[in-house]
């Protein structure tokens, strides 16, 4: 049972209400005789469980140390109060806030720097107050991220692991691994990014519908009932909040670990998720942002049948009316004709040029932009193999480079590459020239087509036989037009 609910066995409320006022007159003549007066209340209060009144003395005497000015006086008295025999874990709990607010009014950052890593020793294996050293460590980090020891500053913070504390909302839960990943990808550390990201849940950021008062009402009374029957301390149960801003954060950082290892399918994906966002959807320039970039990094996946299915949807979205450009972009692979790349250069380059995802021209300010570019050259032609494929049994090599605009060589590299990865089916004879799309048969496959073709038809010619028949039977049955009625 929770130390809130343990009756005390003796109420010293009063007797604190009478030697507090003195302990705090006390202190300003002799701080030592003040706390030395209020440690034998704290030590009654304390083995007759008085959870009031232990810790009204402790905050009073951690308070009296800090208005004497002396940090490191209240750096011993939190020591040594936490470690107390018996010590009520609420009463610890309730002097470590108080101490958490002090570090904002400490003189200079040696002495912050101090008070942190005494609560952070106090705290130190102790459930009861995970939450607070999850906030002190937080903002020992950001001391040493704002002094330039970005490692330091992510090794501290990444030692935690808030997704497993119970006490925490989850909210802060998910701030906590949004700064871990963000020091993470500061730092490089792209695996470890990788791993933390994964501890968020994506049903978080889903949308859900709004609770009404009658339902938040009910979730209240239902809690209030469950603390008095079972004396429980579960937490109150979470209202429906607004996690935009958490959300696009998430999927900003999602964006840029894809972009690092230039996975186009998965950035495609986090972009559709951005763009399910009502506060995106309701601003049109962020809308036809992230609607362009969608097209992008569709048409610059690897083809397959994910990435196939994912380009016709995006392509039958009505909202592409309002990026013209990109919806004519995505559209040219959507359907089985040549694209020539001189004049998709010529028609799309100036404008994705524009943009921070292409450069047509290599340069040290973004060369991942001048790579993109490259790898768009290089879907449109295996477009291009694709659809010649799917025409052509047997092609000459001289033909296949001018309708692919490459040399023998590069064309080679690319059937290749497509074979390799099964996309198509083709064979190259070098001294005839020839590339051969057709993929052979074997006698199994011919007989199993042959008889699928027969039985096929033997169904149709069954059919034909019994309409034929049941027509015969109708016009026998017919009057004659002599026969009168």
């Amino acid at each position: 049972m929770s130390e809130a609910f343990l009756k005390p066995e003796k109420d010293y409320s009063k007797d604190a209400d009478k030697l507090i006022p003195e302990a705090q007159e006390l202190a300003k003549s002799n701080i030592q005789a003040a706390i030395d007066k209020l440690t034998l209340l704290e030590k009654q209060a304390r083995q007759a469980t008085d959870l009031a009144t232990t810790s009204r003395v402790l905050v009073t005497i951690v308070t009296l140390s800090k208005d004497s000015g002396d940090w490191g006086l209240l750096n011993d008295q939190v020591l040594l109060l936490s470690k107390k025999h018996g010590q009520l874990k609420q009463a610890t709990t309730k002097m470590v806030q108080v101490v958490v607010g002090f570090i904002d009014e400490t003189p200079n950052v040696e002495t912050k720097l101090s008070v942190i890593e005494t609560l952070r020793t106090v705290t130190e294996g102790k459930i009861f107050v995970e939450v607070e050293r999850a906030r002190i460590t937080r903002i020992l980090s950001n001391i040493k991220k704002s002094q330039g020891d970005l490692n330091s500053a992510a090794d501290i913070l990444c030692e935690l692991q808030v997704e497993t504390f119970g006490s925490m909302a989850r909210r802060e839960k998910t701030e906590f691994i949004l700064e871990q990943v963000a020091l993470c990808i500061e730092r490089g550390d792209w695996t470890q990014a990788a791993i933390l990201s994964r501890k968020i849940s994506k049903r978080y950021f889903a949308r859900k519908p709004k609770k009404t008062p009658e339902q938040l009402e009910k979730e209240q009374k239902d809690y209030e009932e469950r603390v008095k029957t079972r004396a429980s301390d579960e937490p109150m149960p979470e209202k429906d909040e607004d996690v935009t801003d958490l959300k696009l954060r998430y999927y900003e950082q999602q964006i840029v670990l894809a972009k690092h290892e230039r996975n186009y399918l998965e950035t495609c994906k986090h972009y559709r998720d951005v763009l399910d966002t009502e506060s995106v959807e309701e601003n049109p320039e962020q809308l036809r942002a992230v609607l362009a970039r969608i097209v992008y990094y569709v048409v610059l996946a690897p083809y397959d049948n994910e990435q196939s299915d994912l380009l016709h949807r995006i392509q039958q979205d009505s909202r592409l009316a309002q990026v013209a450009t990109e919806a004519r972009l995505i559209k040219l692979f959507t359907v089985h004709e040549l694209m020539r790349w001189p004049e998709i250069a010529e028609t799309f380059g100036p404008h994705l040029s524009g943009t921070d995802v292409f450069d047509t021209v290599k340069n040290s300010a973004d060369p991942d932009a001048f790579e993109r570019w490259q790898d768009l050259r290089k879907r449109v032609i295996e477009h291009n193999v694709r659809v010649v494929a799917k025409y052509y049994t047997r092609v000459e090599v001289g033909r296949l480079t001018q309708l692919l605009d490459l040399n023998e060589e590069e064309t080679e590299k690319y059937i290749s590459d497509l074979v390799t990865s099964k996309t198509i089916y083709a064979k190259i004879d070098r001294p005839a020239r020839v590339v051969n799309f057709a993929k052979p048969r074997d006698a199994d496959d011919v007989l199993n087509e042959w008889s699928g073709n027969m039985r096929s038809l033997l169904g149709l010619l069954e059919r034909i036989d019994h309409l034929i028949t049941k027509e015969e039977m109708m016009a026998r049955i017919q009057p004659t037009k002599g026969t009168k009625a």
